[in-house]
């Protein structure tokens, strides 16, 4: 789907507000409700808008550990990489998990009550035979930037004609 600069002004606005109102929006870029709203469905249809959330700081509400894990399997095959995946896939204290091209397979993100649980949730997954052959763990020490809202600066060179 290519995107204009309305487009990407929607995005910028729902990322930073998610509850606006169709009138406020269509307002903020400057067209009509009905043809403003219109986009923000298209946009929803085609998966770029993957819904609406609240930005919740886990670490704040909860004492925990953060850890990035990095993961590499010990063979790599479609039914290996599946199995691994479905398993995390279905796990409560993996935040985010991305399969990785270079050195390592998977890089999650996982939020723990502390570094016990994390230990025996690594534990876990290393019994479970998911085909794990080694994994990394970085603990989190302190959150430098989190974008979770805003278009990245680069996203509007192809409306301006850049590349």
């Amino acid at each position: 789907m290519k995107l204009d600069r309305y487009d990407l002004a929607i995005l910028r606005i729902l990322s930073q507000d998610g509850r606006m109102t169709k009138s406020h929006l269509a307002e903020e870029i400057n067209l009509s409700v009905s043809p403003a709203w219109e986009r923000v469905r298209r946009l929803e249809e085609s998966g770029i808008i993957r819904g609406y959330r609240a930005d919740v700081d886990w670490l704040r509400a909860f004492e925990g550990s953060r850890v990035i894990v990095e993961v590499t399997l010990a063979r790599h095959t479609a039914p290996d990489m599946r199995r691994f995946e479905e398993r995390i896939a279905g796990a409560s204290e993996v935040l985010q998990c991305h399969a990785t091209g270079g050195g390592v397979d998977y890089v999650m993100h996982v939020m723990s009550r502390n570094i016990d649980h994390y230990q025996r949730f690594i534990d876990a997954l290393l019994t479970e035979e998911l085909g794990i052959e080694k994994y990394f763990t970085y603990i989190v020490t302190k959150e430098v930037k989190s974008m979770v809202e805003g278009v990245p600066a680069w996203a509007g060179d192809e409306v301006a004609g850049e590349t």
